[in-house]
């Protein structure tokens, strides 16, 4: 099967054309498309049509399902969740915030895969941010100031009951189109190198911003907050992301080791459908 690995203009991304993911995959293909991925940080595969099923058994290539703590899978299937905004949806866009996906966990996962299904017109874009390479361009001054910190990871503003999605989003009314699982779980903490080793590239990267982060070990509240926001400043700055536009059909997967991602909304009165699976 021919095909072709292109790097995007942005800070990260590469775009895979040719590849028909709803067929197996051998080996050595497999190889050259996990190296990309090590690479690039984000892989775009253009032009699929695929079930899910197929998503499936493209995700089991990169390593076993991680399942997801708060969103709930599809009935028929605990592997996938669908994420759906329907046309007439007025709640906040989801996870429309800076994070890297469950930064939060002992374990957090390394790749998050997206299946675009329904693609409204325009609007929806998910942004990335290259932060191996935020790193390797930040100023001496800012790197020595986190440099050997642990950063503290937390669910809780997002996923506890006081959370953005907990009683208050639950009590206005709103419907989403998919489930959120509030619980007391989000109030747990776990420490995370702020500067760490990729586990399989072994490149310094900065892990995590504010938002899932919640203080810094040794550190007082505010002199953490002062020193993340700043961190969060440089880390996100433009000459490092990759802006993604959808169209149906695409399948993104990312390094959740490597890269911040957010959604954007700019679509409404459009649905809009994307199946999604999280390697372990």
């Amino acid at each position: 099967m021919s095909y072709t690995i292109t790097p995007t203009s942005g800070a990260c991304g590469a775009t895979v054309a040719g590849l028909d993911l709803s067929e197996d995959l051998d080996k050595a293909t497999v190889e050259d498309l996990r190296a990309a991925w090590l690479k690039h940080k984000v892989l775009v595969f253009t032009g699929q049509n695929i079930s899910d099923a197929d998503l499936e058994r493209f995700s089991l290539y990169f390593g076993s399902f991680a399942g997801d703590p708060y969103i709930a899978s599809l009935d028929d299937n605990p592997n996938i969740i669908e994420l759906r905004r329907t046309a007439d949806e007025t709640t906040p866009i989801f996870a429309d915030a800076w994070h890297t996906d469950w930064s939060f966990g002992k374990n957090p996962p390394s790749a998050t895969i997206l299946y675009g299904i329904t693609i409204p017109p325009h609007g929806g874009n998910t942004d990335f941010v290259n932060q191996q390479k935020a790193l390797q361009e930040m100023p001496q001054e800012l790197r020595s100031r986190i440099e050997g910190k642990n950063a503290i990871h937390s669910a809780r503003r997002a996923y506890a009951p006081t959370g953005a999605y907990g009683d208050g989003e639950k009590e206005s009314g709103n419907q989403r189109g998919f489930k959120i699982k509030t619980s007391e779980s989000a109030y747990d903490t776990q420490a995370h190198p702020i500067i760490r080793k990729h586990p399989e590239t072994g490149e310094e990267t900065l892990f995590g911003c504010i938002g899932y982060i919640i203080g810094i070990e040794g550190m007082a509240e505010d002199e953490a907050n002062q020193l993340l926001m700043e961190l969060y400043n440089w880390q996100t700055r433009p000459e490092f992301q990759y802006s993604h536009g959808w169209k149906p059909g695409m399948v993104v997967m990312w390094d959740n080791r490597a890269v911040l991602h957010k959604a954007n909304g700019g679509y409404e009165g459009y649905e809009r459908v994307l199946h999604r699976t999280v390697v372990a």
